[in-house]
């Protein structure tokens, strides 16, 4: 057993001996201070990096613009449907109040079931049009990343960047920008061309 302790003693102490070469020997073979490893391409080269600002897209490729509009004007006529039945609603209530000591009680019953019923069908209303809006507004902004990213392909074959990021309110991950390496106006007039003469 002693042996055995032994044995595993020699074993851990010539394998921390070996760590210690090949941590101390790497560093002095580089000669310089340990730094953030930087990718490569494959040949030997610094990646080539470019970003597009969404926000910019959003507010100058016309067809994006117009869509966005057409969706907010139908949001806007959702919510003028809805308060619109509800005042209709509430000057039924207030016809009906006007009857005053006349009302029965299974009129009272029978209009407070019927007003309960139609806040019901307003409400059900809204709800079925907006989940129709919000799956059309879905399908358009997903057509539209299907759109940029085939753009972005044919734009990169003659450019040959390596990566091409994204940055815009609400995602700017990015802590520094070179404004050199800002490819938003080539995108936007590449993506206004392209979508424009498929509308055509």
């Amino acid at each position: 057993m002693k042996n055995l302790s032994l044995l595993l003693n020699i074993i851990l102490l010539i394998a921390v001996g070996v760590l210690y070469y090949l941590h101390f020997s790497g560093k002095k073979a580089s000669g310089i201070k340990s730094k953030s490893p930087i990718a490569f391409n494959s040949n030997g080269a610094h990646p080539q990096i470019a970003y597009v600002d969404l926000d910019s897209l959003n507010e100058k490729i016309t067809f994006i613009k117009n869509n966005k509009k057409s969706l907010e004007a139908e949001q806007m006529a959702i919510e003028t449907e809805w308060e619109n039945g509800y005042r209709n609603l509430e000057a039924q209530k207030n016809n009906f109040l006007k009857k005053g000591e006349s009302i029965t009680q299974q009129q009272a019953e029978g209009f407070q079931a019927y007003l309960s019923e139609q806040q019901q069908s307003i409400d059900s209303k809204k709800q079925s049009l907006t989940q129709k809006l919000n799956e059309k507004s879905y399908k358009f902004m997903d057509g539209i990343q299907k759109e940029l990213k085939k753009f972005l392909e044919e734009y990169n074959e003659s450019k040959a960047f390596t990566y091409i990021f994204t940055t815009g309110s609400g995602l700017d991950y990015m802590v520094y920008k070179d404004s050199s390496l800002n490819i938003t106006q080539d995108v936007i007039e590449g993506m206004n061309e392209k979508l424009n003469a498929n509308r055509k």
